[in-house]
């Protein structure tokens, strides 16, 4: 089955980069592109040329999201697997191709108009990521993609089919508590890709709640948990570890509105012929206290 292979990239209208600026570099030490266009500020944190693309705006809003596929041969196979199941997928221009940074790209809407696209081939730029403070170290990309989104939608069921069926997706887990019914999907060992969960706690239909970053040492998300203190970073959830991924992180909100999680020790799934899909009546085995 066709299907894709890792989160790519992901890209924000913003109203007032300088807004962003504590949180990417002071907190996350990522790395600015001197050579970005104008009006547009791309980010790096690792050897693709960019992961984030911030694009001057009068609003904030996510401009879109990039799945990637390993193969031409794959590329095409997604094309036709969307156009036949009959997603309005179409061939991106030349123009976006270079502003994404691909040799191959699509575009379509998912479930409640999100802007979804696959690339094949990003490039790799020829100069190593330089993080923006010395100290900080890498994160796990890689096989393993950028790292995870969550989003909210309307019919969470009808979501996770799409991600299913038109994606590829396989299911980790789920989590239900208080208001929130959420199912985790992969595409790859990393735990889950995406998460897809009913509307609540501020986040409608359509709406990305969060994007996760991992780090290689839990020392980097301590540090920068004690920065987020220092520099009075607004945080949605305390530093915590996940009762389903075990994931060990903390909850930024961004100028956007949504969150950035930024953690470290997620868990990987081998083999998913013998991975025993669970439903956990919590979200946290520790801390991840909500701030008020």
């Amino acid at each position: 089955m066709a299907a894709v292979t890792k989160l790519a990239y992901m890209g924000f209208n913003v109203v007032n980069f300088e807004d962003w600026h504590t949180i990417l570099f002071d907190i996350l030490g990522l790395e600015q592109r001197a050579d970005s266009p104008q009006g547009r500020t791309q980010i790096r944190y690792d050897e693709y040329h960019h992961r984030f693309t911030f694009i001057d705006s009068d609003q904030d809003s996510v401009a879109f999201v990039g799945w990637e596929v390993d193969s031409i041969d794959q590329f095409n196979e997604m094309y036709a697997h969307l156009a036949d199941q009959g997603i309005g997928v179409e061939l991106a221009s030349d123009a976006e191709k270079q502003d994404r940074m691909v040799l191959e790209l699509m575009k379509f809407k998912g479930p409640d108009n999100v802007p979804y696209e696959i690339c094949f081939s990003p490039f790799h730029d020829n100069q190593p990521y330089t993080p923006s403070c010395p100290r900080f170290g890498g994160f796990n990309t890689g096989d393993l993609g950028l790292g995870h989104i969550l989003y909210c939608h309307e019919d969470p069921k009808e979501a996770v089919e799409f991600y299913r069926n038109a994606l590829g997706m396989k299911i980790s887990d789920y989590i239900h508590w208080d208001e929130a019914k959420a199912t985790f999907m992969h595409c790859n060992p990393r735990h889950h890709s995406i998460a897809v969960c009913n509307p609540c706690f501020g986040t409608g239909a359509g709406e990305l709640n969060h994007f996760m970053l991992q780090a290689d040492d839990i020392d980097d998300v301590g540090r920068a948990y004690d920065r987020v203190e220092q520099l009075n970073v607004p945080l949605i959830l305390t530093l915590g570890k996940h009762t389903n991924d075990k994931m060990t992180s903390f909850y930024m909100i961004t100028p956007a509105g949504f969150a950035i999680e930024y953690g470290y020790g997620g868990e990987e799934i081998h083999d998913y012929d013998n991975w025993d899909i669970e439903l956990y009546n919590a979200p946290k085995i520790w801390g991840h206290n909500l701030v008020e």
